[in-house]
């Protein structure tokens, strides 16, 4: 494999920025449960997707039309040095209002935007399409992998050790020391020196780029319309990418919003059970990247995607259903290998049919979708009802319903998806 030294120092400063920004990412949905705060965190959650609408045809454009490379080093510039500007103010003033607390969910929310589309636009530059699969499979194991640590780090630092003791994958275990919980912007300043150190680690990717790029000076919108035209008229390639991505659109509401209220509400358990559910989720994901394509070779890509996506309908209605920090657990294992498996089906067969110089843009169309979808629900979910013990149930229903709906055109379209 050529550029084997950028895929390895690629995924080194994917790790390390990653677990930071997991602590964060897992901390700050928490810190607004405690705060008894959701209206106001679902309002925030869904202003950032409305930004999302706009942001992202910018994103995907930027992707196709810039060195990627430069646009890593961009992104832990800017985002290091606005979280690290936040943390020390909370370190001056010794608190954060929620306000600030918001700003960086949003940066980090947006920063995903870019980063991922990024990440994937750059390996699939880099490597030669034999590696597809196997390179998407390592990127689900290491970023969930850093997924796993986070949700243990944010356990430790959300609430401390208790005479020596915490919660490790819903068991609990003995410390030699004490661990006080840390301030929110104390896990934020954490957060922006990983971003530091992902800045100097990138300096030094050198690669030889295996699809070389015909460079684009249209304007934006002229370049997003290049993704829809090339998506209208590959029409059925666009309807596997809206529908495909409808697990992912209840796993981002679960991570984001519903998962703390889940916990805080409908189980009336602790930091340290929302944590250890990230942790059993990303343990999933591991299991699929290891052992995903094995399970599905002898089915297509989509065939996979649509098993897989009943199997997330029924998990949703489960979750439901029970009220057991087991069953949580479990479900949030179910819930990491299929969310997880299909991200590395639908992954492996879109750099098999999307041209590497429209693969930004393309796949910008498909996240526009997911974020229509994100801000109905969220609507739905910011009412008041929605956040109670009795409540919270209701939308894991609803998002039972879409997944069987998203699941049946699938099922009623696959003849018709590009064949690789």
């Amino acid at each position: 494999m050529k550029n084997i030294s950028a895929i390895l120092l690629l995924f080194l400063a994917n790790s390390i920025s990653g677990m930071a920004q997991g602590i964060s990412m897992i901390a700050i949905p928490w810190y607004f449960a405690q705060q008894e705060k959701m209206a106001s965190f679902a309002f925030v959650y869904m202003l950032t997707n409305l930004i999302s609408l706009f942001w992202i045809p910018y994103s995907g454009t930027m992707v196709d039309r810039y060195d990627r490379r430069k646009i890593f080093l961009f992104l832990t510039t800017i985002c290091g040095t606005i979280i690290f500007s936040i943390g020390m103010l909370g370190m001056e003033w010794g608190t954060l209002p929620w306000q600030f607390v918001a700003a960086v969910f949003m940066l980090t929310f947006l920063n995903y935007a870019v980063h991922y589309p990024n990440l994937y636009a750059f390996v699939q530059e880099i490597i030669e399409p034999e590696y597809y699969g196997k390179i998407t499979s390592y990127l689900e194991i290491q970023g969930q992998l850093t997924s796993i640590l986070a949700g243990a780090g944010a356990a430790l630092l959300l609430e401390g050790t208790t005479a020596g003791r915490t919660q490790f994958f819903g068991m609990t275990w003995e410390w030699p020391f004490t661990i006080t919980a840390w301030e929110i912007h104390e896990i934020f300043l954490l957060d922006a020196s990983t971003y530091f150190v992902s800045f100097l680690i990138i300096w030094f990717i050198r690669y030889e780029a295996l699809k070389p790029r015909k460079q684009e000076r249209n304007t934006v919108w002229d370049e997003l319309k290049t993704g829809y035209n090339y998506l209208r008229g590959n029409p059925y390639l666009f309807l596997f990418g809206v529908a495909s991505y409808s697990v992912f659109v209840a796993v981002l509401l679960q991570a984001f919003f519903l998962g703390a209220l889940y916990a805080n509400e409908h189980l009336q358990a602790g930091a340290n059970v929302y944590a250890t559910s990230e942790m059993f989720y990303a343990s999933g994901a591991v299991f699929a990247g290891l052992a995903i394509r094995k399970i599905f070779k002898s089915f297509s890509p989509p065939v996979g995607i649509i098993i897989m996506t009943f199997i997330t309908a029924l998990l949703f209605m489960t979750l439901g259903i029970g009220k057991s920090v087991w069953l949580f657990f479990l479900m949030l294992l179910v819930l990491g290998i299929t969310n997880a498996g299909i991200r590395i089906l639908r992954t492996t067969y879109l750099f098999s049919t999307i041209p590497n110089q429209v693969f930004g843009r393309a796949i910008s169309i498909f996240n526009l979708s997911n974020i229509l979808f994100r801000i109905f629900f969220l609507a739905i979910f910011s009412i008041p009802f929605f956040q109670t013990e009795i409540g919270v149930k209701y939308p894991f229903y609803m998002l039972s319903g879409f997944l069987l709906i998203a699941g049946i055109v699938l099922v009623k379209y696959k003849g018709r998806f590009p064949k690789t």
